[in-house]
């Protein structure tokens, strides 16, 4: 018997709340309002990471650069379909991705979710430039990372080497020939 009371009373808790709740009127405009205006001041989420779509050239990365400070020969470039600054992916073989760079421009929540993201607040340490921007770095299995953001731009580097300073410096590059 009080098995089946500790079974039963929970449901009946909840139909009877719900039965005292309810009213025959309909719900009055301000309810509406005040939903619509919680969902509005909603902390904006990350959109998805960018994929490679299509061969080319990095507009504001050169694959120069990216040799140089990454220390592997660059043999293909891919960029998303992210515009207008795509984010690209420097191959040092046909299939393995040594260095890839995000470009985020939007609303400073997800600019910061993006970069919580890449490189968790948690689990990261601080990263401080360029001077103004702010985010994490950190080594994990498949290379470093460096992300951080300012204001509603986020720059993401991730990098198959192990020293977040390789990524570090193609963050302050991109960030430098883009203006930001």
């Amino acid at each position: 018997m009080n098995r089946l009371l500790l079974t039963i009373l929970p449901s009946l808790l909840v139909l009877g709340a719900v039965a005292a709740c309810g009213t025959d009127e309909p719900a009055a405009a301000p309810t509406t309002t005040s939903t619509a205006s919680t969902s509005a001041n909603a902390p904006a989420g990350p959109p998805p990471a960018p994929e490679p779509a299509v061969d080319g050239q990095c507009p504001y990365l050169g694959s120069s650069f990216v040799q140089e400070a990454n220390g592997q020969l660059v043999r293909k470039v891919r960029l998303s379909a992210d515009q207008p600054n795509p984010a690209c992916f420097f191959y040092a073989n046909a299939t393995e991705v040594q260095l890839s760079v995000w470009v985020f421009e939007g609303e400073p929540g997800a600019a910061e979710a993006v970069v919580d993201r890449a490189a968790p607040v948690s689990d990261s340490n601080p990263a401080t430039e360029p001077a103004g921007w702010e985010g994490g770095s950190l080594t994990n299995d498949g290379g470093a990372v460096y992300a951080v953001a300012k204001g509603g731009s986020a720059v993401v580097v991730t990098s198959n080497q192990k020293q977040t300073i390789k990524a570090r410096e193609v963050v302050k590059q991109v960030v430098a020939n883009l203006g930001l």
